[in-house]
């Protein structure tokens, strides 16, 4: 493939063939023309980045919320499908084992840290 580029080094135009315009060869799989010729994706990619962060923290909500409403009694943890709760008891493992590998403890909801 080659290539045009613009004053400021952007990719404004391809061709399969070289030409008096398109006179820098550049591979297919080069990121830069991915980006180019699909510039879709680099929206789609961060779209998807983003509702993955999301997610990560509604999950956080969601068991806060389970502890809460197991804590009142709203619910019994026996309530929830098996599944769920296998899914929330192996979360809580990983989380008290990450917890046990730290020097310190983080408040998310304050910027301050607390000591163990």
């Amino acid at each position: 493939m080659f290539i045009k580029r613009d004053t400021q080094g952007q990719i404004i135009a391809v061709s399969r063939d070289r030409s008096e315009d398109c006179s820098e060869e550049i591979s297919d799989a080069s990121d830069e023309l991915q980006s180019f010729l699909h510039p879709q994706n680099e929206a789609l990619s961060a779209s998807i980045e983003a509702l993955k962060s999301s997610d990560t923290e509604l999950i956080r909500v969601v068991e806060d919320l389970i502890d809460l409403l197991t804590d009142k009694g709203v619910i019994q943890f026996t309530d929830l499908p098996k599944a769920a709760q296998q899914k929330l008891m192996k979360r809580q493992t990983l989380r008290k084992h990450n917890h046990s590998l730290k020097l310190f403890a983080e408040d998310s909801d304050e910027e301050m840290v607390h000591l163990p």
